[in-house]
C-alpha cells in the first residue's frame, strides 16, 4: 500500500515490520475530556450561573442562538483549559466537550455550531454599561466584584477566627494603543497596574487600573468594600491586611486603624530608619564575621515620618549582615508587642506574603489574566474578571476534589496538564453521550477521587 498516494493518509517509519499510518478520520475526539471535572466543580459551587446572573441580555429572545450563560461558561471553561484567545473558539465551537459542559449538544439553527464562535464571544466582552444598537449585553461590575467575596466566604465551613488579606500590584504589559495606556518607569514598559487582593489561595479582587498612579491608589476603597461584605456575614472575624512597602501609606494605614483592621506593611529604607538600627547592625556584622554565617537582629521601636504620617507607629527593623554586606529591612504594623514579638512579626507574619506572588503568577501565566488586548479598559477589566473566575473554578477543583492527593497544592497549570488534558472519543446517541477516555491515563485514581468528592459536594 503506497500511503503517499492517499492525501489523507500519512505514512511514517515502520515499527517491527508493520506500516505506521495516520489520518484525521477518528471521528469526534477531544483532548479535554478531563474538563468533566470542571463541570462537576461548577455544579458544586454554582459559578457559571452566578456569573451569568451579573449580565443583562437585551437581545431579542426569538433571535438568540447562544444564551449569556453559554457565552460566559464557554469563555471561563476555555480559559481554564488553556485557550487564551477568542480566535481559539472558532475551532472550539465544534468541540464535543464544550457542548457537553454547557449542556447544549445541538444548535437551533442549521448554520450554527452548538456553542459560539469568536465574533459572538467578542460581543460579550465588549458589553457596555448601557446597551447600544450593536452591543446589547451589559454587565454589572459591582455584582461581579461582590461575587468573588461571596465565593471566598462560601469556601469555608464556618467563620474563621482570623483572615489575612494580601494586597499587591503588578504590571500588565500592553502592546497596542489601549485606553488607559501609560508608561511605567519601574517596569520600563507601557502597562496597566492591576491590584490583586487574596486570602491564601483565594482571590477576592482583581482591579484593573491605569499605571500612572501610586501602586496603593484605591486600595482603601477596595478594602472597604471587601471588609464590609465579609463582616456582614462574619461579624467577629479578625482581619489583618498585609502588603509590601508600596502600600505603607498614611491613607491606607489610617483607614485600617479607623476600621478596626490590623496591618503589617513593608517600609522603604531611608537614612533615619538606618540610623535607628546602627547598633544592631554592628552586632550582626560582628556575629557574622565570627561564625562565617549570616546573622540578623531585630529592633522594635516607635517611629514616624517627618511629614506624611499623622502619628507614631510601631516599626520593626531587621538588622541583617550577609555575604559581607548589610541587608536592612523594615516593617510597620498595628499589632502590639504583647501580641507578637519583633522576630515572629517579620519572619512568620510579614514574610509569608511572598506566597501571594505565586497566586498572581498562576492568574497571569496559567489563566492569561494579562491578556488585556481590547481597546477599552471596561472590556479589558471584564477579560481580567473572566480569567480570574477561571482561576476560582480551578482552585475550587483543587480544594474540593483534590484534597489529600498529590495535586492538593499543585499549580493550576499542573492540574490542567495532569487531569484536564485527557484524550477521549465522544459518541452521541439518542440515550447517552459516551466519553471513552484514554485507557493509559496515568492519573485515573485522582480522577475517580475528584469525581466522587465533587459529586458529593454538589448534592
Amino acid at each position: 500500500m503506497q500511503t503517499e498516494c492517499i492525501p489523507d493518509l500519512f505514512g511514517f517509519a515502520p515499527v517491527e515490520g508493520r506500516r505506521v499510518e495516520a489520518s484525521f478520520d477518528g471521528g469526534k475526539i477531544t483532548s479535554d475530556a478531563g474538563s468533566l471535572l470542571l463541570g462537576a466543580t461548577d455544579r458544586a459551587i454554582r459559578l457559571i450561573d452566578r456569573i451569568a446572573g451579573c449580565f443583562t441580555d437585551h437581545r431579542d429572545p426569538e433571535l438568540i442562538e447562544h444564551q449569556v450563560r453559554t457565552l460566559v461558561g464557554q469563555r471561563v471553561y476555555g480559559l481554564a483549559l488553556g485557550y487564551e484567545d477568542l480566535n481559539d473558539h472558532d475551532q472550539l465551537r465544534h468541540d464535543p466537550m464544550l457542548a457537553v459542559l454547557l449542556g447544549k449538544l445541538t444548535a437551533k439553527r442549521s448554520d450554527c455550531a452548538p456553542v459560539a464562535g469568536k465574533s459572538t464571544l467578542n460581543r460579550l466582552e465588549l458589553s457596555r454599561a448601557k446597551p447600544s444598537k450593536y452591543h446589547k449585553i451589559s454587565h454589572d461590575e459591582a455584582a461581579i466584584e461582590n461575587l468573588f467575596v461571596d465565593l471566598f466566604m462560601e469556601a469555608h465551613d464556618r467563620p474563621p477566627r482570623q483572615i489575612v488579606l494580601d494586597l499587591d500590584a503588578t504590571d500588565d504589559p500592553l502592546h497596542g494603543q489601549q485606553e488607559g495606556r501609560f508608561f511605567h518607569g519601574y517596569y520600563d514598559s507601557y502597562c496597566y497596574l492591576p491590584l490583586y487582593v487574596t486570602c491564601g489561595r483565594h482571590l477576592l479582587a482583581a482591579k484593573l487600573r491605569r499605571s500612572n498612579i501610586d501602586g496603593s491608589a484605591g486600595s482603601e476603597v477596595e478594602l472597604a468594600r471587601i471588609v464590609s461584605r465579609i463582616r456582614a456575614s462574619w461579624p467577629k472575624v479578625r482581619i489583618l491586611v498585609r502588603a509590601d512597602s508600596g502600600f505603607a501609606r498614611e491613607a491606607l494605614m489610617a483607614w485600617c486603624e479607623a476600621a478596626g483592621v490590623d496591618y503589617v506593611f513593608g517600609l522603604a529604607r531611608n537614612d533615619r530608619l538606618a540610623k535607628e538600627i546602627e547598633g544592631h547592625m554592628e552586632r550582626a556584622r560582628a556575629e557574622s564575621q565570627r561564625t562565617g554565617k549570616p546573622a540578623r537582629r531585630f529592633k522594635d521601636f516607635q517611629w514616624t515620618t517627618l511629614n506624611s504620617w499623622s502619628r507614631r507607629r510601631r516599626v520593626v527593623g531587621k538588622a541583617e549582615w550577609t555575604q559581607d554586606e548589610a541587608n536592612p529591612r523594615f516593617i510597620v504594623s498595628s499589632l502590639s508587642r504583647a501580641e507578637v514579638g519583633a522576630r515572629h512579626l517579620y519572619e512568620k507574619t510579614y514574610c509569608a506574603r511572598g506566597d501571594m506572588e505565586n497566586r498572581i503568577k498562576e492568574c497571569q501565566i496559567d489563566m492569561f489574566a494579562d491578556r488585556t488586548s481590547t481597546a477599552t479598559m471596561r472590556a479589558n477589566q471584564l477579560r481580567l474578571w473572566l480569567s480570574s473566575m477561571a482561576y476560582v473554578l480551578l482552585c475550587a477543583l483543587r480544594r474540593i476534589g483534590l484534597k489529600h492527593t498529590r495535586f492538593a497544592r499543585a499549580s493550576c497549570g499542573s492540574i490542567r496538564l495532569a487531569l484536564l488534558k485527557i484524550g477521549a472519543v465522544v459518541t452521541t446517541s439518542v440515550r447517552r453521550v459516551k466519553i471513552a477516555m484514554a485507557s493509559g491515563c496515568p492519573n485515573q485514581r485522582e480522577f475517580r477521587r475528584a469525581h466522587a468528592l465533587l459529586s458529593a459536594a454538589a448534592r
